[in-house]
């Protein structure tokens, strides 16, 4: 699937929707373009070659290159998806900082927002426009579309598995807006183009919806690590549904711990395609090479630094991370280093050392942990986590010496330990402590290279699971969102630098859990309501 990406990612999208969350019609675009839709979808080929451009969307900012936007109103730099969802989900949290001062970036820094913030407005934006061109695939892969364009056979059912695929990729966009949003707009391919205003959704109401499609795709999706590379299978609606349900209870009211098991478990257990397994080096998770002999991803955004380029991406975690003093060269960005995001200082405090010595996960940068001031790169530890080189140190790919050729994991197998071991201890039925200990024994034997990390049945605790979930997963965009779960990303009874706009940090407000949906969406549609205290 990598090598097919590049082939069509460079070329123009068929949809060209330079979408803009201004549209009063927003969510119900209708594509234009000179070719016809009979024209495109007129072949087996034709819908494969769709299928890759639904997942460039993750990859791209715009099928006119890496300087082109088709978020309207977001400058080209910060409009790919990851970018976007990095920034909602680490630069509000105890996890990252950044010292630019950009409009909308110290405001995320310090849990400011407004409903105009430009980075919250472009995520929302993106994720729509995603949903947008599924819709649209999915309009033009119904069983009456094939019949009409003499689809058949093989054909027809290697279609009906991409139409789960998009299926897919919708439903995660419609979680990362109720994760994020609650309540935003909706829409699906059965909605008429252009015939009103999207209506809005509840947050519960949103959680079902998502429930049921994956759920109901289940069947026809691959076997767990029997698709092609980048593409969704049984294992990516799997771990997205253990991770819906570990945050049920935010999303809907009710817990669903035990869901969460089930669901995990799932991936855990899966045999197809030799099964999941963790990969025996943590940091070789993050090196241009992990397409390959990586047992543990379930579901990627797939990057290359020449022949798909965009400055969001893995592009933007390595250099915004790094400066001149890193040695710019060994992260493979020989002329990059932005000097931006760096750590506050409840991350590195979650290590007992911070070279990297003891617990791998924890190699640091830098040699003043706590943070003073927000414009100053060299307050706060450095991260050396991601990087442009593969797992024997040789130089990814890059066009100009700054793009990436990293893959991003949206889904691993390392999560879903974690998510089975905290609905464990939160009640779930259908697991055990016990188990719960061996997978994170498992991730701490990794971790430290040894049995020196190994925890006890009594470390178990829901707030063991908080830290170890930011020693194992930090930067990769779930803080915020554990954070909203454990009740510690608003209110006081947890602090760090600059939370609240205050050095010390101090409180912020209960509806700051969500995020507001954007001014210029609510001053155009008047099916929208404001989430509440904005």
């Amino acid at each position: 699937m990598k090598k097919i990406l590049y082939k069509f990612l460079i070329a123009p999208l068929f949809l060209g929707i330079l979408f803009t969350a201004c549209k009063k019609d927003a969510l119900n675009l209708k594509p234009t373009n000179d070719v016809t839709a009979d024209e495109v979808y007129a072949t087996a080929a034709g819908y494969k070659n769709e299928l890759v451009k639904l997942y460039a969307t993750y990859a791209l900012t715009s099928s006119q290159g890496s300087d082109a936007s088709d978020v309207g109103g977001l400058n080209a730099g910060f409009a790919d998806f990851l970018r976007l969802f990095w920034t909602s989900q680490e630069l509000t949290t105890d996890e990252a900082i950044c010292a630019w001062g950009d409009t909308g970036i110290p405001e995320l820094n310090q849990s400011t927002w407004t409903t105009d913030n430009q980075f919250l407005r472009g995520l929302y934006s993106r994720s729509i426009l995603h949903i947008t061109v599924c819709n649209e695939f999915l309009r033009e892969s119904t069983p009456e579309k094939l019949a009409a364009r003499n689809i058949t056979g093989n054909d027809a059912t290697n279609i009906v598995r991409y139409r789960a695929e998009a299926r897919f990729l919708r439903a995660f966009q419609y979680w990362v807006l109720m994760d994020g949003f609650g309540n935003p707009p909706f829409v699906t391919e059965t909605d008429d183009i252009g015939k009103g205003l999207p209506k809005q959704i509840k947050r519960a109401e949103l959680f079902n919806y998502i429930e049921s499609e994956l759920k109901a795709i289940e069947g026809d999706l691959a076997d767990a690590r029997t698709n092609e590379y980048g593409r969704a299978d049984k294992g990516a609606a799997w771990a997205l549904l253990a991770r819906m349900y570990l945050n049920a209870q935010v999303y809907t009211g009710t817990a669903k711990y035990t869901d969460a098991i089930t669901y995990s478990s799932k991936v855990i257990n899966a045999t197809t395609g030799g099964g999941y397994a963790l990969k025996s080096k943590y940091m070789h998770l993050f090196r241009t090479d992990n397409d390959r002999n990586n047992p543990e991803v379930i579901l990627s955004i797939n990057y290359d630094g020449v022949k798909s380029t965009n400055w969001g991406g893995t592009t933007y975690l390595i250099n915004a991370s790094v400066n001149a003093d890193m040695n710019p060269a060994s992260f493979g960005i020989p002329n990059g280093g932005w000097t931006g995001n760096r750590t506050r200082q409840n991350l590195t405090a979650l290590f007992s050392d911070v070279t990297g010595a003891t617990d791998k996960r924890g190699e640091f940068f830098g040699t003043k942990a706590i943070v003073d001031e927000m414009g100053v790169f060299t307050d706060g530890l450095r991260i050396t986590k991601f990087k442009n080189v593969s797992s024997t140190g040789a130089a990814g790919a890059t066009l100009n010496g700054e793009f990436s050729s990293l893959d991003f994991p949206l889904f691993r197998l390392a999560e879903q330990y974690l998510i089975y071991g905290e609905a464990v201890a939160r009640g779930g039925a259908g697991g055990t402590v016990a188990q719960a200990l061996i997978y994170i024994n498992n991730l701490r034997a990794r971790a430290y290279e040894n049995a020196t990390g190994a925890v006890s049945l009594s470390n178990l605790t829901t707030d063991f699971y908080l830290d170890e979930r930011g020693r194992e997963l930090y930067w990769e965009g779930h803080r915020r969102t554990d954070l909203v779960r454990y009740g510690k990303f608003a209110g006081n009874t947890y602090l760090w630098p600059f939370k609240g706009g205050t050095k010390a940090g101090t409180n912020v407000p209960a509806h700051r859990n969500i995020y507001p949906i954007p001014a210029t969406d609510i001053g155009n549609n008047t099916n929208l309501t404001q989430n509440l205290g904005y």
